[in-house]
């Protein structure tokens, strides 16, 4: 198997080029680095190796944050050849909290010995998710957040709970009409928030769904009917510890199903964050696709 390092440059806040390039010297394992050029650089370079060495396995690792995990899965998915990790390197790393965190990850010996299996994908349009689409309050919060992490104070560590401020003043009802495997999830068309959950963790910390299974073929979708800005202070920090599924003071405001596809239709654009990358669109659906592409995980024993 040989292996790819894919590094983005722009990822975390500091330069963590020069730790990993250490650690692989002491690795005797076929490696190759490669430095994105911006974005999606990663899809188009991985692309380009599945399809030159199709006679050999590749395994290609994410090194950056939840956006490079998204470009790399993107790169690889459609490729039976490619398999993919994370070196994480990024300030959120959501993804991989549901594989036990980060440190699981910065060894390298046993990243490169990790066995992939197969884990599912959301599609969304013609990109793919490997952790959380989201839209309105949230994906609003994730758009200001991608702004500001840079900045000090508010940045970094700070950066959604300052997004989540913005969003109090601008987002607290969108409207579209939301359909679950063709079932109306909120009949008077509006909505606070919702997520279509491959993964457990967006946004730094929230455990937005606790019961995800990304082998299971199934997204977990959560809908939060609009509330007073009063109310929403007295839950978010339930709802960021992942008590919202099994809390009584959440019973009349949300919408919890497990679906294959979530349909959204607006007249008007709204704002949707696939693993953290936002982009605006009048209308769309998440398809799940299951075992979409492999995975490899350190330390961790799944049930397939």
């Amino acid at each position: 198997m040989k292996h790819y390092f894919i590094v983005n440059p722009a990822a975390g806040k500091t330069d963590s080029f020069k730790a990993l390039t250490e650690k692989l010297k002491t690795i005797s394992a076929n490696y190759e680095i490669y430095v994105t050029k911006g974005k999606d650089d990663a899809i188009r370079f991985i692309s380009e190796r599945c399809t030159e060495l199709s006679y050999e396995r590749l395994r290609f690792y994410a090194c950056g944050g939840d956006g490079t995990i998204n470009e790399v899965v993107n790169g690889a998915y459609g490729y039976e050849n490619a398999e993919v990790s994370c070196y994480p390197c990024g300030s959120g790393n959501d993804f991989i909290k549901y594989y036990g965190g980060k440190e699981r990850f910065l060894d390298i010996e046993e990243l490169i010995n990790a066995k992939a299996f197969p884990i599912d994908l959301i599609k969304v349009g013609k990109r793919y998710s490997v952790n959380v689409v989201n839209f309105g309050f949230d994906a609003y919060a994730c758009e200001t957040m991608n702004e500001i992490k840079k900045k000090p104070f508010i940045g970094g560590n700070n950066a959604y709970y300052s997004g989540v401020v913005k969003a109090l003043l601008f987002a607290m009802k969108s409207k579209a009409k939301i359909y679950a495997d063709g079932e109306l999830l909120n009949e008077k068309g509006e909505f606070l928030l919702c997520s279509a959950a491959n993964g457990k963790y967006y946004g730094g910390s929230f455990f937005c769904a606790p019961k995800s299974d990304n082998t299971d073929g199934l997204m977990e979708v959560c809908l939060i009917k609009p509330i007073s800005r009063f109310r929403f202070l007295t839950l978010v920090k339930a709802y960021e510890n992942g008590e919202h599924l099994d809390n009584r003071r959440f019973g009349d405001i949300l919408v919890y199903r497990r679906a294959k596809t979530l349909e959204i239709k607006t007249d008007s654009d709204v704002v949707v964050s696939i693993d953290g990358e936002i982009t605006k669109v009048k209308g769309f659906t998440c398809e799940i696709i299951p075992k979409g592409i492999n995975f490899a995980a350190p330390h961790f024993n799944v049930k397939i």
